[in-house]
């Protein structure tokens, strides 16, 4: 077995049912790989991360980690005309996004990040504002 070092900033892990860790190309959008994936993110602007779609994983929960700097993530509302639910994470803080919930980023400085998730049925889908 060759053992080698994975640039995180460039792949991602992908932890497959069956126990094998392996290497991949960082996907954001639906997978059917079966496989959790680990991806960490160098993001400077709210550009970097999607602030203006909402994003939701149907098949499982997402543990998203503030590494450095300062994340918001944002709850889409139950109720048409609802408010966004808000948590503010600094950095060594993370939340957990439950299934089925859909949310979004914003940023409060530049920032490293890591997603934890099963991508399986990801969706985006653009924010629009009242």
């Amino acid at each position: 077995m060759t053992t080698t070092t994975v640039d995180l900033f460039a792949s991602a892990l992908h932890f497959r049912p069956d126990g094998h860790v392996r290497a991949v190309e960082r996907q954001m959008t639906s997978s059917s790989s079966g496989a959790w994936q680990i991806a960490a993110f160098h993001v400077e602007t709210d550009a970097d991360v999607h602030a203006d779609h909402w994003e939701m994983h149907p098949a499982a929960e997402e543990a998203v980690c503030c590494l450095s700097g300062g994340i918001r993530v944002y709850f889409r509302p139950d109720e048409p005309d609802g408010a966004e639910d808000m948590v503010r994470l600094q950095a060594g803080a993370a939340v957990v996004v439950p299934r089925g919930r859909w949310h979004r980023l914003e940023l409060d400085a530049p920032s490293d990040l890591m997603s934890i998730t099963l991508r399986d049925g990801t969706r985006l889908e653009r924010r629009t504002t009242h």
